[in-house]
């Protein structure tokens, strides 16, 4: 099969879409699919682009998967416009990249959210060509804006970007998501059912089983992280969403206490974090960057709590791609969320699989970090849960499957129509 995947986020980077757009094509280029990939420079979480990359500058990569990296406005410190920028200046530059690959005749195209506002031209494409459309959403990017206060709930603003969202998840053959509460929310923005598929977040998860101590020890000792004191690891994004401020708070409260808060990466939130610590005097806070790849299992390995930190209303519309990889470690979390929300109803579901507090609640944070520190490690829970539905290969696998009996809702020849017709 001929796949062309289109999206701003895409490998080297490390966290969040980027990582798993990565996987995926490498996969499927290694089954024999042919993949072609049309994305930005990497960037994130930093917000800066990485070494050896170009923001203002195009860019083919040859190799097992074909790349065009397409120019894009990258802030340094993001906000809701500047984002509307960022986003919508890789829409245009990939514009003309992307129809570029109409002489190739892709079998499907996967456009990838964010941002969804390259999804006009990936419709576009497909109807000169004839693919299959997928929009493959990991986050729902108007209901995070809206639920995080970045734009009035019924202002215009809101109700125009609701509308656009409608118009391209309904003009797109299938939509795929990362969670079964976010199929549901597709399905109430109008999207058929028949027409979704669910599409988890995977893991690698023997590589996270099986993590030595001499890995362990060894990445502490390279971290300068004390060996008396236990560690309240936070990994990922410093954004708007995550609301850190509070586990800066619980911090404050536990400046006594054996137990070291560590925060890896990068992100727009990180120099206002910072000054805080900073202000505070707290010496129980460790900033670091994100760390290589090869080494992330000895990080998750050496937590004794993990924080899984969200804002209110922004749980539901973004699954955090941070807690697959701690469910196949065996890491016992600390969740913030809602219980009607999916990580709500995964730690009732599977009792013991994490802890799940009230979001923007330092008193409910810190209860629940204590009640972290006193579960059994590994949690068999986490690693059960993780075998069962995160497996890399189960995962992508049964995605092929799903994407190789989809049959286009409209034909953009109209065969598919006139052959309807005459039957």
């Amino acid at each position: 099969m001929k796949v062309l995947i289109y999206g701003v986020n895409y490998a080297p980077e490390l966290t969040g879409t980027g990582k798993y757009t990565g996987e995926m094509a490498q996969w499927m280029a290694e089954q024999g699919h042919e993949v072609r990939v049309v994305t930005a420079p990497p960037y994130y979480p930093e917000w800066q682009v990485h070494r050896g990359w170009k923001a203002w500058a195009y860019r083919k990569e040859p190799g097992a998967v074909t790349v065009w990296r397409c120019p894009l406005y990258v802030p340094a410190r993001p906000s809701t416009l500047k984002r509307l920028f960022h986003l919508g200046s890789f829409a245009i530059s990939s514009f003309f990249p992307l129809l570029a690959q109409r002489r190739w005749r892709p079998d499907c195209i996967i456009g990838v959210v964010p941002t969804l506002f390259c999804t006009p031209g990936m419709r576009l494409l497909a109807k000169l060509c004839g693919a299959r459309t997928v929009l493959h959403i990991q986050d729902y990017e108007v209901d995070a804006m809206v639920g995080l206060g970045m734009a009035g709930r019924r202002g215009p603003a809101a109700r125009l970007a609701a509308a656009f969202e409608r118009s391209n998840l309904l003009g797109v053959d299938c939509v795929s998501t990362i969670s079964r509460s976010m199929i549901a929310k597709a399905i109430e923005k109008g999207v058929a059912p028949q027409r979704t598929l669910f599409f988890p977040n995977w893991s690698e998860v023997e590589r996270f089983r099986t993590v030595t101590t001499q890995a362990t020890a060894a990445l502490r000792e390279r971290l300068g992280l004390s060996t008396q004191k236990r560690i309240a690891l936070y990994s990922g994004n410093i954004g708007e969403k995550q609301g850190l401020e509070n586990v800066i708070a619980v911090a404050g409260r536990m400046a006594d206490a054996p137990l070291q808060f560590v925060i890896v990466g990068q992100g727009g939130g990180r120099a206002r974090l910072e000054k805080m610590v900073a202000e505070q005097g707290l010496t129980n806070i460790t900033f670091l960057p994100l760390q290589a790849a090869e080494d992330l299992p000895a990080l998750l390995s050496l937590a004794d709590c993990h924080l899984v930190i969200q804002r209110r209303g922004a749980a539901d519309a973004v699954l955090p791609s941070k807690l697959t990889n701690i469910l196949a470690a065996g890491g016992n979390a600390v969740i913030t969320a809602e219980a009607s929300t999916e990580l709500g109803q995964v730690c009732a579901a599977y009792p013991g699989i994490a802890v799940c507090v009230e979001p923007e609640s330092v008193d409910a944070l810190a209860q629940g970090i204590a009640q972290c520190l006193a579960m059994p490690k590994p949690n068999a829970v986490a690693q059960g849960y993780a075998e069962r539905t995160l497996n890399k290969t189960r995962v992508l696998q049964q995605f092929m499957a799903d994407i190789a009996a989809l049959r286009p809702a409209r034909d953009k020849t109209g065969t598919a129509e006139k052959t309807a017709r005459q039957r």
